[in-house]
């Protein structure tokens, strides 16, 4: 079971909670599909900021929106500017009209990430920045698993899979230390997949880390 359910899945409303929430049976394509493009253009324009994930909350005519960053900062910008500027472009771009007169009222908060290390998603992209820039596979996924461990984590998995280092065929390498239980619900499993587009074509990286409840 542990290889075949995605952890984060497995651990609704024990650790974890979805990403969207709102419920509305009339309009539930288009909400979806409003989710889906506000999420990607978030994690693209915030890249810069170290952005982890997007939750989106609705009511009836609000959209609460909950960026998590590691650099908070950069999103906030001096004064609250950069917040401001975040609101005008997801309302132009994305927030339509209720009705004629009524229209979505935009909440943006910025959560900071307390531990990079410990975040699946930005470990997992940094391994993928790094293979994009040639270095040696084993190098990053040892000093990557040293790193995270020097963080307080219980435990780390890495997986690599495609063309790796340039080979000709495709292969599989994992490195982990620690203990990841993945079938056992109470234990707080971050789990993250992200594509390498290296010159000789994509690299898989998956990335588990086990840390313990207060974290």
């Amino acid at each position: 079971m542990g290889q075949k359910v995605n952890p984060r899945v497995l651990r609704l409303g024990s650790f974890s909670t979805w990403s969207s929430r709102w419920f509305d049976d009339k309009n539930y394509k288009k909400l979806l599909l409003e989710d889906f493009k506000i999420r990607k253009a978030l994690m693209e324009r915030l890249k810069h900021a170290g952005v982890s994930e997007i939750e989106i909350e609705r009511s009836i005519n609000s959209l609460r929106i909950t960026a998590y960053v590691s650099k908070p900062g950069m999103v906030i910008g001096r004064g609250g500017t950069g917040l401001e500027d975040l609101k005008n472009f997801l309302q132009k771009e994305f927030i339509k009209k209720v009705n004629s007169k009524v229209q979505y009222k935009l909440d943006i908060k910025v959560e900071p990430i307390k531990d990079p290390n410990l975040d699946a998603y930005l470990v997992a992209k940094n391994i993928s920045e790094q293979l994009i820039k040639r270095l040696p596979a084993k190098r990053v996924m040892s000093s990557t698993v040293e790193r995270v461990m020097g963080a307080g984590a219980l435990g780390v998995r890495v997986v690599l899979s495609g063309r790796i280092g340039g080979a000709e065929i495709g292969r599989r390498e994992k490195l982990q230390v620690g203990t990841v239980p993945l079938s056992t619900i109470r234990e707080n499993i971050s789990y993250a997949s992200y594509p390498a587009l290296t010159k000789k074509g994509y690299i898989g990286v998956k990335v588990w880390i086990h840390k313990s409840e207060e974290k």
